[in-house]
């Protein structure tokens, strides 16, 4: 069997040149990075403003098993599926992180059949995007400690300086350092901590603005640390963001590129889920929504984490109506919650007794007014009798379901899925709605998110976290959307609850304000923001020949 890097490597790409002139762009509306990506000008949505936007499709998941359920997959799959339709679609990814790929999970473009290419350009630095990030997050910090050098005219309270560094890879020997060693003129000594930069609220911003401006505006208003009388401090207080903005000129442009079957889509962002919001960038997904009549894009993790804040946050955030939703699920995941330990062996019980954690994910996409279609993304190691046991189900509960096969038959494979996404979208009725409304109090909309979306019992606040919602709300960040960390293996805030959990209580440990994102974070349970390399990383496959031709990049 072929791996996706091979397949891939088969693929004929056309120049980007060919896939932009068939959008309808010209020359002026974007620049080639070589010959098969290029970067977009925002200019363009102004110049299709008047146009009427497409519909929007949500490709999210069931709670996954550390491997994914091919969410990424199943996107690529759908939009090649509709174009095959001559329905003109264009799909919206987040770009991936170098962590995961050199880490356990491997890249983000797809798999098999149903793949984004160049995949080891865009798996390998892309466009720069993250590197960007990553120095202008680092500016941030390096003028912080020349301003502690420099005489601390801002009154910085260096036990209250809540801006890490940055660096896109997973290194756990940076989770806590410290700075500043070697004498005064090597600056202040301090504790200090690395995030991987998709956990950078620089990150969140440039995927939640709406133009170069709005995420100057934004950088400007991001908090970094609070005085010695408790007041915050913001980026603006520096006098820097210009500069920070400055380094982001380039990477807020979407980066187009085209799957297997040449296709468009814009890969662009990528914010972690169970710290930030998990979604590609509102003006990538903008740009898709004007230039095609169905926009498919996908949220990170389970329904519970990326789709929830795509709904509450991304929606509200970029003034943006989604039209159906896409849940994947898999045999595999669903065995895992039905309590098999061999996913790879049939198992029709399992698969029955973890049908609870499907059924959940419906019942909260529902609570949005949204009409929902089951994918089952079909593996090699799946049974006839484990696929129809899901199928049946579906069709037993009034849920649209159709078997997915766009790993290993591409845009064909999909044919079924995009049919019955049609058919839901037609016949859509009550227009989308957010779960909470934004003049409510901080702490129900965590308790409204804890109990609808989760299920669980209620809430307990920590004495730091009820303090800190005093605090931002008195500040005037009380109307802001929740965005809640925690862990993506469980629908609760217990990875080691599978299934649907029952009789729990979320446990909210720390309140974060995020204000340049536009969010507050709500954290439930100590999510790690620099990941760790497991002990046989990916990068022990990954090798390069004399030709340049890279293997093992999953």
């Amino acid at each position: 069997m072929k791996t996706d890097i091979q397949i891939a490597q088969e693929c004929k790409m056309k120049h980007i040149d060919d896939i932009a002139k068939n959008m309808g762009l010209t020359q002026d509306d974007y620049e080639a990075y070589g010959k098969y990506k290029a970067k977009v000008d925002l200019s363009l949505l102004k110049k299709l403003e008047s146009k009427k936007d497409g519909h929007l499709i949500l490709v999210t998941a069931i709670t996954p098993t550390p491997a994914g359920e091919g969410k990424s997959t199943v996107t690529v799959g759908l939009t090649q599926a509709l174009n095959k339709m001559n329905k003109k679609s264009i799909a919206a990814l987040r770009e991936p992180s170098l962590g995961p790929v050199f880490g356990m999970k491997g890249g983000a473009t797809g798999g098999g059949h149903s793949q984004v290419v160049p995949m080891e350009e865009i798996n390998l630095h892309f466009n720069g995007d993250f590197h960007a990030v990553g120095i202008a997050h680092n500016l941030v910090s390096a003028c912080i400690d020349n301003h502690l050098k420099q005489g601390n005219v801002l009154d910085i309270d260096i036990s209250k300086i809540v801006w890490k560094r940055v660096v896109d890879m997973n290194d756990r020997s940076l989770r806590n350092i410290v700075i500043g060693l070697g004498g005064r003129e090597n600056g202040n000594p301090r504790e200090e901590s690395f995030q991987i930069t998709v956990a950078s609220e620089i990150m969140a911003t440039l995927c939640l603005s709406n133009s170069l401006m709005d995420l100057k505006k934004k950088i400007g208003s991001i908090v970094f640390a609070y005085n010695m009388k408790g007041d915050a401090l913001k980026i603006a207080d520096l006098k820097i963001e210009g500069a920070v903005t400055a380094l982001l000129k380039e990477a807020i442009k979407p980066n187009l590129v085209q799957t297997l079957e040449n296709t468009p889509v814009f890969i662009h962002g990528g914010p972690f889920a169970n710290i930030a919001h998990g979604c590609n960038s509102i003006l990538a997904t903008k740009l898709a929504l004007k230039l095609s009549d169905y926009a498919v894009t996908e949220a990170g993790f389970a329904a519970d984490l990326g789709a929830e804040k795509f709904l509450d946050i991304k929606c509200r955030l970029g003034s943006i109506e989604p039209s159906c939703v896409v849940i994947v699920a898999t045999s595999r995941a669903l065995k895992h919650h039905g309590g098999a330990k061999d996913l790879s062996v049939e198992n029709v019980e399992a698969v029955t007794r973890g049908l609870e954690n499907l059924d959940k994910h419906i019942e909260n996409m529902r609570k949005f007014n949204l009409p929902v279609v089951v994918a089952i993304n079909k593996f090699v190691t799946d049974t006839d009798k484990e696929l129809s046991a899901i199928k049946d189900h579906c069709s037993k509960n009034n849920v649209s379901v159709s078997l997915c096969e766009v790993w290993e038959h591409g845009g064909d494979g999909g044919l079924d899925l995009a049919k019955i996404v049609l058919e839901q979208i037609e016949t859509k009725k009550s227009p989308y709605k957010p779960l909470y409304s934004m003049d409510m109090p901080l702490d129900d909309k965590i308790i409204t998110i804890s109990k609808e979306i989760y299920g669980a019992d209620g809430v307990v606040f920590s004495a730091p976290a009820k303090k800190m919602i005093t605090k931002l709300t008195e500040m005037g960040y009380g109307n802001l959307p929740i965005c809640m960390s925690k862990t993506q293996k469980s629908i609760s805030d217990k990875a080691n609850l599978i299934g649907c959990p029952k009789g729990f209580t979320v446990n909210i440990d720390n309140i974060k304000l995020a204000a340049g994102a536009g969010f507050i974070v709500a954290m439930a349970g100590g999510i790690i923001d620099m990941p760790g390399l497991p002990k046989i990383p990916s990068a022990e496959f990954i090798d390069i020949d004399e030709n340049g031709v890279i293997s093992g990049l999953f």
